[in-house]
């Protein structure tokens, strides 16, 4: 069964490491919803075999540690790019519901889309307007990481150190509604990742 969990483990990374429109026609792209999913199906599925599974070797452990870890990192990229589908698309039917025009990308700004979206990403039918917060990829990363370790080696105050810094580096790009808006919804969700890969890892190695 401990292989099992470790298996499942793999599979989320892998699923994670899976760009969201890898070489795919445009009528052929999967929806960030459901590359998020199976992401998180995956994990599921290897919390589920840990948790019945008898304690592995000492060097199992580190090496489950070490892949829970990357899947925290990678791992977090497409299920914060489903979340962000799905509050543009709730935002998409409300403007059609009040009748307002799409919002559009101003490809004049040079700004990125939010914490761990790609501009690519967006489709007509999101109505998505990148916003302004620059960097959201590595920084996610790095984010989920910081959580993860922190998590994994019974130091939650680690947890609000980050979340400290990251809100005071952010400070003067959330008095704008839109990065108010990503911000706390890639920060909830990226949290909530490695969380969920920490607790699948304590779940596998005890």
């Amino acid at each position: 069964m401990i292989a099992l969990a470790i298996a499942f483990l793999v599979l989320a990374l892998i699923i994670a490491l899976i760009p969201p429109a890898a070489q795919l026609p445009q009528r052929a792209e999967l929806p960030a919803w459901v590359h998020a999913g199976s992401a998180l199906l995956a994990l599921g599925a290897a919390a589920l075999a840990g948790a019945v599974a008898t304690e592995p070797a000492p060097a199992v452990q580190v090496a489950v540690l070490v892949i829970a870890v990357a899947v925290a990192a990678v791992g977090g990229s497409p299920v914060v790019l489903g979340a962000f589908s799905l509050a543009h698309r709730e935002a998409a039917r409300e403007r059609r519901s009040h009748h307002l025009p799409p919002q559009r990308e101003n490809r004049d700004s040079g700004n990125s889309a939010g914490e761990d979206a790609e501009p690519s990403t967006a489709t007509e039918d999101e109505f998505d307007t990148p916003g302004p917060l620059r960097g959201g990829f590595t920084i996610g990363i790095l984010e989920r990481v910081a959580v993860a370790v922190s998590i994994l080696t019974a130091w939650p105050q680690g947890i609000a150190i980050v979340m400290a810094v990251k809100g005071l580096a952010r400070y003067p790009e959330l008095r704008n509604p839109d990065a108010s808006e990503q911000f706390i919804i890639g920060t909830a969700t990226s949290v909530l990742w490695a969380a969920a890969a920490s607790g699948t890892a304590y779940l596998i190695v005890t």
